[in-house]
């Protein structure tokens, strides 16, 4: 009885390190998994770092296209419709 028991925990044990070498081995994988990931947003940081002000590049670059021209005209014609006309302003 004694010998099987024996042979049962030594069963038991062999299982337990499989698992156990399992759990590792899906360990160290996600492990690698994850400095990968943190290595190409590392990566992706230093570009955006690198790379010129979004807002720097868009300024000016439509300023000579007719309809944006138009756009401004439209603008200050609205803006100076809500402005009170000279005449109007001096007979208050």
């Amino acid at each position: 009885m004694e010998a099987v028991r024996h042979v049962s925990e030594i069963a038991c044990h062999a299982l337990d390190c499989e698992e156990t070498m399992l759990n590792e081995a899906v360990m160290e994988q996600r492990l690698e998994d994850l400095e990968h990931a943190v290595a190409d947003l590392q990566q992706r940081l230093a570009d955006a770092i690198a790379s010129p002000n979004w807002l720097d590049r868009v300024t000016g670059s439509i300023s000579d296209e007719p309809a944006f021209l138009e756009v401004l005209e439209i603008g200050r014609n609205f803006r100076s419709a809500d402005r009170p006309s000279d005449e109007s302003a001096g007979q208050s």
